[in-house]
């Protein structure tokens, strides 16, 4: 009789451990993570970052970036590929023709999936003309 308490006390353990850690596996938000890194650095392989900014999105926006909402909008508006941020540069904007290169990097989370993005311009003007008043890199 002994035996028969003892192996149903322990299947109640071990039913009531497995409900306590299904609990805990819960998320902690209903909201995919999304949270980037953004980083303006000189150079083009070994670069020295001039200035960066946190950017989370989820559930509100939030971060050392100066506009972040402004921000959050921009990034959702490319779906999480960033190259989309090069496809309509100002036309009408003149730069000087010397190589100053100048990298940009987005690295982090956007919603729930990696992302690393990296692009060099030849020196900052064209990278303000490419992003054309863009909120992304604007800080």
């Amino acid at each position: 009789m002994r035996h028969g308490i003892a192996a149903v006390s322990a299947a109640a353990l071990l039913t009531l451990a497995g409900a306590t850690g299904i609990a805990e596996a819960k998320p902690a938000s209903l909201y995919a993570p999304s949270a980037v890194v953004l980083t303006v650095g000189q150079g083009e392989n070994g670069v020295t970052v001039v200035r960066a900014s946190t950017l989370s999105c989820a559930p509100t926006a939030q971060g050392t970036h100066p506009d972040p909402k402004a921000a959050c909008t921009a990034l959702a508006a490319t779906a999480g590929s960033l190259d989309t941020l090069l496809a309509a540069p100002d036309t009408h904007r003149v730069c000087p023709m010397h190589y100053d290169p100048v990298t940009v990097t987005a690295d982090g989370v956007w919603q729930g999936s990696r992302l690393s993005w990296k692009h060099t311009f030849p020196n900052a003007c064209a990278m303000s003309a490419t992003f054309n008043g863009n909120a992304l890199f604007a800080f």
